[in-house]
């Protein structure tokens, strides 16, 4: 019987807090309504990526900081994670890695819309 209890306990514990989803809500802009990180700074899709592939490194992505996994995240839905040529896990939507731009200071800022032709709003 005791033995039962500690498996329902440990499954309980491994359902409920093993994975976390990616780290992204949707905020209001001028441009309409975007996905951003948690700390609420909208995130990017980089069209020089390819699905699953980030291509953004070294001084792109000091420049195009990405929106980091850990160890402990899981993929769901539209959100997948892929590894960058670090071995680092960046998440992404819909295949496609997501960044942030250095450049955004505040909540709903999207200053690196069409930067160069070729980083565009991540839409929900």
């Amino acid at each position: 019987m005791m033995k039962t209890a500690i498996t329902a306990a440990t499954a309980f514990f491994l359902l409920s807090g093993a994975a976390f989803a990616a780290p992204v809500t949707t905020v209001s802009t001028e441009k309409g309504d975007v996905l951003a990180g948690e700390n609420g700074m909208t995130l990017y899709t980089f069209k020089n990526d390819e699905e699953g592939v980030s291509n953004c490194n070294g001084g792109c992505a000091a420049n195009w900081p990405p929106l980091m996994a850990g160890d402990g995240d899981t993929a769901e839905g539209a959100y997948s994670i892929v590894t960058r040529a670090d071995g680092s896990k960046q998440w992404a939507k819909d295949g496609m890695p997501l960044y942030f731009w250095v450049k955004d200071t505040k909540e709903g800022d999207i200053t690196g819309d069409g930067v160069n032709g070729v980083w565009d709003l991540a839409r929900p």
